[in-house]
């Protein structure tokens, strides 16, 4: 996909058109990481928060109760 760098106000940037932002899972007010490699080559990485410990055994938890029956049958 090739993009233009635009003005914006005092600065330049690329616009990202709806299908990319969709494509890459991306809203607005996510941020992202951007690297620069050997020869220029620039790589956006979205940062995605990894759920908490405790958001995981919350859920662990919820999952082992809602379907303890089926668990119990196959054991």
């Amino acid at each position: 996909m090739i993009k233009t760098i635009t003005k914006i106000g005092n600065s330049q940037g690329l616009m990202f058109d709806a299908a990319l932002m969709a494509l890459a899972h991306l809203k607005v007010g996510d941020e992202v990481n951007v690297e620069v490699h050997a020869g220029g080559t620039l790589t956006i990485t979205p940062l995605r928060p990894r759920p908490s410990r405790e958001e995981v055994s919350k859920v662990v938890k919820a999952t082992m109760k809602d379907y303890a029956r089926t668990m119990k049958r196959l054991a």
